[in-house]
């Protein structure tokens, strides 16, 4: 069993610290306990489960950092990692940047654990399964996927008397259908905290539909596109962009944020004003850590608000260096939609393209966020309002600044990556050329 409650966590990292000599210690400890199911040709091919625990122990001597960890938490063995921690600090160049340990701070407690996720049984992940393998040999299709469920914990103290805790669970779901004559593709996601909310048969119908409906791709021309963005399609640009609001890198002239002549684009509006995006870890479905790695707290922080740029994310030294608090990057990302779904989204489009998914999502300039990547797993063409047939996957070149100020329509947000995504029409989007790939 690799999940220590709080005390049981306290007190091992208490007696770490007992034996620290150095200026500052700060210690880490997390476990898991995890099981997994990977099926494949229509066959489970894999199933286990997994239990570990390490301490993280970094000293500090001035500006002098040493890490170490271990897997055993008897007193001698933490005696020995705290011990290698300080040799290691002791041999170390100093570090320009290293912040001293946080004194004691307020964190809310995390709310993404849910017992019935910790007591996922290997049948429930062979139940799993069996909902994604059986449905699709009725249909004349093969599938692929992988179920991974956890419980774990994390804990942190520090020789300046911080000290925090939590719990969480989760699942992780994918699943992709090929339709047996190898021309189609589907491809579905899920992830939760609470298994309750998963539902395996309907996640591999949706796949199964779309490895059907994508059978006999038609080539069209590349260009630009009015789309419609499953929330699996656009996350991967979405993401980028949060990341990327990042005051340092900024300040520096590295980033998108960056402005001419120096300092940051803080307060400025960057894309349409109908966007709205923050992070909150206390989100129901969406929860995240409430601290960060150094004990910093984490609370909801609007990112952008009507499309002006709310908040840039500071570090530690960074902050310090400029005057101001630190703010941690996001946990998660929330993005606002509206009330369409993506039927609605549809029926509302005279000529356009659904795209399911996007890959491979590779920089091709920081500056302005531009992005390459290709299609995937069902890509279709709409005329009218209706799906009027598959179309072969295309290369995409596109920045999610560009693509969220080209915006037409928001639709419902879906979980996605721990995150919540709307759906989204957009005008204009680049596609450079065609895949072969299904």
């Amino acid at each position: 069993m690799a999940i220590y409650n709080k005390e049981e966590a306290k007190r091992i990292m208490d007696k770490a610290l007992e034996f620290s000599k150095a200026e500052g210690c700060e210690i880490n400890i997390s476990g898991s306990d995890s099981g997994n199911i990977r099926y494949a040709r229509n066959t489970v091919s894999t199933a286990g489960a997994r239990s570990n625990q390490t301490i993280v122990v970094q000293s500090n001597y001035g500006k002098k950092v040493g890490v170490a960890t271990i897997e055993e938490f008897d007193d001698a063995s933490l005696e020995k990692v705290v011990r290698r921690s300080e040799e290691l600090a002791q041999l170390s160049p100093e570090s320009e940047e290293f912040m001293p340990p946080l004194g004691p701070q307020v964190h809310d407690p995390y709310v993404g654990y849910h017992e019935s996720t910790a007591k996922i049984t290997p049948d429930y992940r062979a139940a799993v399964a069996a909902a994604s393998i059986e449905p699709a040999r009725a249909k004349d299709v093969t599938a692929a996927g992988f179920l991974e469920d956890y419980a774990d914990f994390s804990a942190m103290t520090n020789s300046n008397g911080l000290f925090a805790y939590e719990q969480s669970t989760g699942l992780e779901f994918t699943v992709t259908m090929r339709s047996n004559d190898g021309s189609g593709s589907g491809w579905v996601t899920r992830d939760f905290n609470d298994v309750s909310r998963f539902d395996a048969e309907e996640a591999s119908r949706v796949a199964i539909d779309k490895a059907l409906q994508s059978r006999e791709a038609k080539a069209i021309e590349p260009g630009k596109y009015t789309v419609i963005l499953e929330p699996a399609a656009s996350v991967g640009l979405l993401q980028n962009m949060f990341f990327s609001l990042n005051a340092r890198s900024a300040d520096e002239g590295r980033s998108f944020m960056s402005k001419e002549g120096g300092g940051n684009k803080l307060g400025e509006k960057i894309v349409d004003e109908r966007i709205n995006i923050y992070s909150d870890p206390l989100h129901p479905l969406v929860p995240a850590s409430t601290w960060t790695g150094e004990g910093l707290p984490r609370n909801k922080t609007s990112w952008i608000e009507g499309g002006v740029v709310k908040n840039l994310a500071y570090g530690r030294y960074w902050a310090d260096q400029k005057g101001v608090a630190p703010l941690p990057f996001p946990a998660n990302g929330i993005m606002e939609g509206g009330d369409a779904s993506l039927e609605d989204l549809i029926k509302d489009t005279k000529k356009g393209i659904l795209v399911t998914r996007m890959w491979y999502i590779r920089t091709v300039d920081p500056q302005t966020l531009l992005y390459t990547g290709l299609t995937r797993d069902g890509t279709f063409y709409i005329e009218n309002g209706k799906l009027k047939h598959p179309i072969k996957n295309f290369r995409f070149n596109e920045s999610p600044i560009i693509m969220l100020n080209n915006l037409e329509t928001l639709g419902k947000q879906v979980r996605i990556d721990g995150n919540l995504i709307p759906y989204m029409k957009i005008r204009d989007f680049t596609f450079t050329s065609l895949s072969d790939a299904v």
